[in-house]
């Protein structure tokens, strides 16, 4: 359940975001299968704005980021019956992820363990009630994958079935700035993880200096954009924020230090998309961004000083706004 956003993810500006579709066609057999009533549920929109970035119906088989919401569903409902319980054990797992609560062996074996992320945990118990409640959206391979995968001959996804119109639309834009910040992170991550496992964090620091740059680059070709990360603490200096983009730190950081629920900033200008994201830092990032001594072997902080003579990012504390992802693309 990997980079489930890495700092995927993920969150607000509201005067010029895109939101999903509200609504979700699901086929019945017959027609008093449906609720019938509009469902103006927040669990659902925070669903598809904190979740399916990584965890997303549409993905191919081959290429998803982690398993799809109808997975992560149908496995918590083999040992939650109740609502409660069920929203409890999601809750448990997403609040600080450990391989001692993981119920998806296979999911961390193909994807790896689920970054921590700052969650609101009112937000991940109204996502969690919603999905308990009715059917979401499931890939068109999932069924199949299911039943061989997992031994129910027989799978149906549980829950009240709605009314409504499947969104078969392109992305938003909101969605794409997610995706392109999102799938750059895994990237990054993964390469950095590697370097770290071989090297320790002496590892990463080279990783950073000689590979973040041209991969972050690479990843920008791939999705026809622009990706940056900046910050206000720059290590180095081809990173540091400009005004308004200092002006979105201030924001993100203001959010996360209030426990605030927030969304990514999208803007529109000259035909083209703006979005900002919040890059948070976790236990790993402090290896080379926390404190000195404390965090920071002697030996990193003399490659630091050695490679970044004018290093500012330093002194991070966990769950704090290190920068932020500033991408931009063309509207279509």
């Amino acid at each position: 359940m990997k980079n489930a956003l890495l700092f995927l993810s993920i969150i607000l500006i509201s005067s010029c975001k895109d939101s999903p579709s509200s609504k979700i066609k699901v086929l019945a057999e017959s027609e008093s299968e449906y609720n019938t009533q509009e469902i103006p549920n927040e669990g659902k929109k925070l669903l598809e704005a904190k979740c399916y970035i990584c965890h997303n119906s549409k993905s191919d088989e081959n290429n998803v980021l982690a398993p799809p919401m109808a997975a992560i569903k149908a496995r918590y409902l083999r040992n939650h019956s109740t609502k409660e319980s069920f929203s409890d054990a999601i809750w448990n797992f997403v609040e600080k992820p450990t391989n001692e609560k993981v119920k998806m062996k296979g999911a961390v074996n193909r994807f790896g363990l689920m970054p921590y992320q700052s969650f609101n945990e009112n937000d991940i118990r109204k996502i969690s009630d919603y999905i308990f409640d009715y059917q979401i959206e499931e890939p068109s391979w999932f069924k199949e994958h299911w039943e061989q995968n997992h031994g129910d001959k027989n799978y149906h996804q549980k829950g009240k079935r709605m009314n409504g119109v499947l969104n078969t639309s392109e992305p938003s834009t909101m969605e794409k700035g997610k995706l392109y910040a999102q799938t750059t992170q895994k990237v990054l991550g993964k390469n950095l993880m590697l370097n770290i496992q071989k090297n320790g964090p002496i590892g990463a620091v080279a990783f950073c200096n000689e590979k973040a740059y041209p991969l972050t680059d690479s990843m920008a070709l791939v999705h026809h954009a622009k990706i940056k990360r900046v910050t206000d603490k720059p290590r180095n200096q081809n990173n540091k924020a400009s005004k308004k983009e200092l002006e979105y730190i201030a924001f993100f950081k203001s959010k996360i230090n209030n426990n605030e629920s927030y969304e990514p900033i999208v803007t529109n200008e000259n035909g083209k998309t703006n979005f900002y994201s919040p890059i948070v830092t976790n236990t790993m990032c402090l290896n080379c961004h926390g404190v000195p001594q404390t965090n920071i072997d002697p030996k990193v902080t003399q490659l630091l000083n050695d490679k970044y003579p004018y290093d500012e990012a330093i002194g991070y504390k966990e769950n704090e706004v290190r920068g932020i992802w500033s991408i931009s693309f063309k509207d279509e």
